[in-house]
């Protein structure tokens, strides 16, 4: 297979930095890979009570597919909420997306109207303010108590179980030094993502998480179905985090996965 590029984009709270193993294995196996980190996430300075929409915390990555050399195409690859980022971008870039894979992640077709099931499970992993969605998660009200948080951060003692579950535990540490508070605002325009008919020419993959505690698999099996993608990938003993839980696993359905496409 020629040599892809790979763009990873995280979920809430994570940054560039959860998809480390899987950069690796892919750079050992001749293929490029860049891990972005959205505004207010991992490297980035930016405060998440700042962060004013969705077009805002995503600016990292559409700066860097704006700087892409005309002839170049790249794969993203999305995990949780970072779904709702990754279609943003493929609705503002659309000639620079070969594919996109979408991880235990938010896949929603623009321009549609999401069931209500649905849309109470992406509340509540995006930090809406729902009963269950207060319980896991801490909320910080920048605008004043009387408005809508703006930012959010998971409970300690609900991170093992909801993101890592099946995680080595060193992955589990790691990231309790490295998670940081997510923005609220920028998760509220997921679901509302104006319609974009290009989106529909970019093959996308799911990648379906068996053991999955925050975004349960029957919940993922209603939404694949609601935007059918070209490819489906199941991982039995994935957490929701795959990049640790089966990221040997997940490496080898990304590059089944970006087999099919056209030299």
């Amino acid at each position: 297979m020629s040599e892809q590029h790979f763009v990873f984009v995280h979920g809430a709270g994570h940054g560039g930095w959860c998809w480390y193993k899987l950069a690796n294995s892919l750079r050992e196996n001749g293929h490029k890979a860049t891990c972005i980190d959205l505004k207010s996430a991992g490297i980035n300075q930016t405060d998440a009570n700042t962060v004013s929409s969705l077009d805002d915390y995503d600016q990292p990555l559409y700066d860097f597919l704006s700087q892409l050399p005309l002839d170049q195409k790249v794969i993203l690859v999305s995990h949780s909420v970072g779904g709702g980022s990754m279609t943003a971008a493929m609705c503002r870039f659309p000639s620079k997306v070969s594919m996109a894979v979408y991880v235990a992640a938010a896949m929603v077709k623009p321009g549609t109207v999401v069931p209500p099931v649905l849309r109470e499970v992406m509340k509540i992993c995006s930090g809406m303010m729902e009963d269950v969605a207060e319980k896991i998660w801490d909320f910080t009200f920048g605008n004043g108590p009387q408005n809508l948080p703006t930012s959010m951060m998971m409970k300690p003692e609900y991170v093992r179980d909801k993101f890592y579950n099946e995680s080595p535990m060193e992955d589990y540490t790691l990231a309790t030094t490295l998670l940081r508070p997510a923005p609220v605002t920028a998760f509220l325009g997921i679901m509302d993502i104006p319609e974009a008919a290009e989106t529909d020419r970019i093959p996308r993959v799911y990648v379906k998480t068996g053991k999955d505690h925050m975004f349960q698999p029957k919940l993922q099996d209603i939404m694949v179905a609601l935007w059918p993608p070209a490819q489906q990938f199941l991982l039995p003993e994935s957490d929701h985090s795959a990049f640790f839980s089966q990221p040997q696993d997940l490496h080898k359905f990304l590059l089944q996965a970006a087999s099919s496409l056209s030299p």
